[in-house]
Parts: structure tokens; C-alpha cells; sequence
């Protein structure tokens, strides 16, 4: 007779029989996502590791740069490789900057790049800021550290102001090199117009300088501009604070701080309190604004000009109302 089996017995069996069941699957599931994350995209061997640049903005998200790297090709699985991040600290963000990355590269290579410190590095360079600036915002944001040593030439005007990214270890030769062709680049489409409107190209980059410094937003700058042009006509001096600041250079409150009534009589070519005409050479780095500002300036009566405290402008065509605007707004 054959011996019945109790039920217990064989709740315990199906019961061991489905654990061992499910256990093989999760097995096979974590083994899966084990080869994921050491798998590369890009499998094949024996080819030389070609390195190119991931380029993240200022702008982009975590999940903005996942998907770019599957879009590009450098990653198999979105979720695996989110997770990765999670696990180095990567949930909330990736610096911005350049970083080398290849194809060939698993998952947690990829992290660890991105987990370290960008080979390239986001600096804004601000419209109207000399050339010393320059390097003290550049030092200041990690650049120069290695190759520290600054040499100006006579270029100032030329380090076009704009967002860079620039190799963290470039030297300053390098990186002013960089602004400068970025600067023939931009102001190339006003050559042309130099050229119909028989102004010097160079005449019209230090007025822009000039405005850069003068005009209280890039709405005031043609009348600025129209206001320049009218006292150069006349031969008048251009009596510029910005121009005294030049030549005074760095103090306790900055490089642009308001000039004392002593600061008038600093001998020097720059000072159009004293001399009459433009300075040698550009006082700032313009935007685009300014350049074509110099070259398409407002027709106007005016040859004084006052800003209030809340950076409006005030013209007017004589001195006598000039003063009668100072004492009203200032």
C-alpha cells in the first residue's frame, strides 16, 4: 500500500522548491546587471582607446547627461547606469565642464570620470573688464595655478568678453590667444562696415571701450555713443571717469571705483580731463553691444550726459542745463 505523504510535508516541499526557484531567478537577474555594469558600450577589442570630449553645461541635469551619453553611445542602459551614479554620490548633479570619456569604457569607469574633476572648466568673462581682471577672475576660478605667469600686451579691448571653456591647465598665452581670435571672429562682420563708414577700426574699438564703461545698460549705448561722437566733432575733451580710473588703476574698493577730484590731474595720455581726443588704445573689453553702439550711435543734440541713482540718463546740449540735470538728479 502506498504510504500517503501529510499535507505539511507538502506545503514545505513546494514551498522550498519555490524559494530555490526564485532565488535562481534573482541570481540570474543580479549576475545580468553585474555584466551591464563591467560591460562598455562599445565591445569590441583590440582597437586603440579613442578619447573624446563630454561637454556638460552649466544647465544640464543629472538626467540630462545620461541621456546623452546613451544617445552618444557611451552607455548601454540608462536605469544601470543612473544607479552607478547614485552609488558614487552622483544622484544630484555632475559638475559642468569637459571631461575624456571613450566607448570603451564600462559603467563605473564612466562614474569615476565623472565623479573627479573636469579637464575643462566654464569661466564667463564680463563685458567692460580690463586685462587684469582677466587673470585675477581666471586665478580666482582655478586657472593659472600651474602656468601663473601673466605678460600683458597691447591688446587690451581684443579679450572678447563671452563663456569660455578652457583646459584647466592652459596658460595665460594660450587663453588670451583664445579671447583674441574669438574677438576676430566677432567683430569681423564690422570691418566691412568700418570700411563704408570711413571710421578706423580701431578708432571705433576704444570708443566702444569707452561706452562699455559709460553707459549705465545696452540701451543707453547709442545715445552714449551719439553723445562721444558730437564732443570728438567739436574737438571738445571727452572729461571721461572711466578713463582717470584707467590710469589710476587697482585701489582698496576695486579696479572701477568713483575717482576723487585728485585723480583729474594724473599726468598721462589716457586722461581726457587733460587731453583732448580718444587714449592710445582701448580703456576696457567691449561686448557686441558697445562695437556696434560706436558705429551706429544715436543722432542726437547732446554733449553732457548724468546717470541717476537708478541708472537713468539725463543729456542735454549745453552745459547750463548739464548742471541744472546735476543738481536735479544726483
Amino acid at each position: 500500500m502506498k504510504k500517503r505523504i501529510p499535507h505539511w510535508q507538502k506545503i514545505v516541499a513546494f514551498t522550498s522548491e519555490g524559494f530555490i526557484a526564485i532565488a535562481s531567478i534573482a541570481l540570474l537577474i543580479i549576475l545580468a546587471f553585474l555584466i551591464q555594469l563591467q560591460a562598455p558600450a562599445n565591445r569590441e577589442q583590440g582597437k586603440e582607446v579613442k578619447l573624446e570630449r563630454l561637454v556638460v553645461t552649466d544647465d544640464m541635469t543629472t538626467s540630462d547627461v545620461v541621456q546623452k551619453l546613451k544617445k552618444d553611445g557611451y552607455i548601454r542602459n540608462e536605469f544601470i547606469f543612473r544607479f552607478v551614479l547614485t552609488v558614487k554620490g552622483l544622484g544630484y548633479g555632475i559638475d559642468s565642464g569637459g571631461y575624456k570619456i571613450a566607448k570603451t569604457m564600462n559603467a563605473w569607469m564612466l562614474a569615476r570620470i565623472l565623479s573627479g574633476e573636469p579637464y575643462m572648466r566654464w569661466v564667463t568673462i564680463p563685458e567692460g573688464v580690463r586685462k587684469e581682471e582677466i587673470a585675477e577672475l581666471l586665478k580666482k576660478q582655478g586657472f593659472l595655478y600651474e602656468n601663473g605667469n601673466v605678460v600683458f600686451e597691447d591688446s587690451e579691448g581684443m579679450y572678447f568678453p563671452t563663456k569660455y571653456l578652457l583646459p584647466i591647465d592652459e596658460t595665460w598665452e594660450q587663453i588670451s590667444t583664445r579671447m583674441k581670435n574669438t574677438f576676430n571672429e566677432k567683430f569681423a562682420p564690422y570691418q566691412k562696415i568700418s570700411a563704408q563708414k570711413n571710421i578706423k577700426w580701431y578708432t571705433a574699438l576704444k570708443i566702444a571701450s569707452l561706452i562699455q564703461r559709460e553707459a549705465a545698460n545696452a540701451d543707453d549705448m547709442p545715445l552714449i555713443a551719439g553723445i562721444l561722437w558730437n564732443r570728438l566733432d567739436k574737438n571738445m575733451r571727452l572729461q571721461l571717469d572711466a578713463t582717470v580710473q584707467y590710469i589710476r588703476g587697482k585701489t582698496e574698493n576695486g579696479w572701477w571705483a568713483p575717482i576723487k577730484s585728485d585723480d583729474k590731474n594724473i599726468d598721462s595720455p589716457y586722461n581726457t580731463y587733460h587731453v583732448s581726443g580718444l587714449p592710445p588704445h582701448p580703456i576696457s573689453n567691449p561686448g557686441l553691444d558697445a562695437i556696434k553702439a560706436a558705429f551706429y550711435p544715436k543722432q542726437t543734440d547732446c554733449l553732457y550726459y548724468v546717470h541717476d541713482v537708478a541708472h537713468n540718463t539725463y543729456c542735454s546740449p549745453t552745459f547750463e542745463e548739464h548742471k541744472e540735470n546735476i543738481r536735479k538728479y544726483l
